[in-house]
């Protein structure tokens, strides 16, 4: 078993707000793999002293910055994270079989050779997605996907890509949010 030691690099000196009780430590304690403090400063070069703060009040862990000058503890900052929304997951993936539904259903069409569009529908038959998709001289110039609410006719969610072409090679892909 391999033991790591820390050594703190800098004490703090009575010039940045250390007092003479700041010593390097005299010894080591390997079993300890922890660093205990009433609170963390982060500094970055050239910034004041504390420009981040790590400390804790109570039970919570509490963050502040020079753009978050008030602390906030990490359970607020849990609880304010939302995450990708069903919604916005489907403008990238294909729908699966939704709460209460045993399947869905995709169907796709084409002409001339070329896919114009793809859909996805619940067992009742309404809409969950669609993506339309649009050719120039053969190549795919745009696809529109659109997310639909359960009554399968309401946009909740649109996205548009653009493709662009340079001596037959894709050279560019941009993707607007419509909805």
């Amino acid at each position: 078993m391999t033991i790591d030691r820390v050594k703190p690099l800098k004490i703090e000196s009575i010039a940045s707000g250390g007092d003479e009780n700041d010593e390097y430590p005299s010894s080591l304690n390997p079993e300890e793999d922890h660093v205990e403090c009433a609170g963390l400063v982060l500094d970055a070069p050239g910034l004041i002293d504390e420009s981040t703060v790590l400390d804790r009040n109570g039970n919570d862990m509490r963050f502040k910055d020079t753009n978050n000058p008030v602390p906030v503890t990490l359970s607020t900052i849990v609880a304010g994270a939302t995450g990708v929304t069903y919604n916005e997951f489907l403008l990238d993936n294909e729908p699966t079989a939704e709460t209460g539904a045993s399947d869905c259903a995709y169907t796709i069409t084409r002409a001339a050779g070329q896919v114009t569009k793809e859909e996805w529908k619940r067992n009742d038959t309404t809409l969950i997605k669609s993506i339309d998709y649009s050719y120039i001289t053969g190549k795919l110039s745009s696809e529109v996907r659109k997310v639909f609410a359960a009554n399968g006719s309401t946009i909740v969610a649109q996205v548009t890509w653009s493709y662009t072409y340079t001596g037959g090679l894709l050279t560019s892909a941009a993707m607007i949010r419509d909805v």
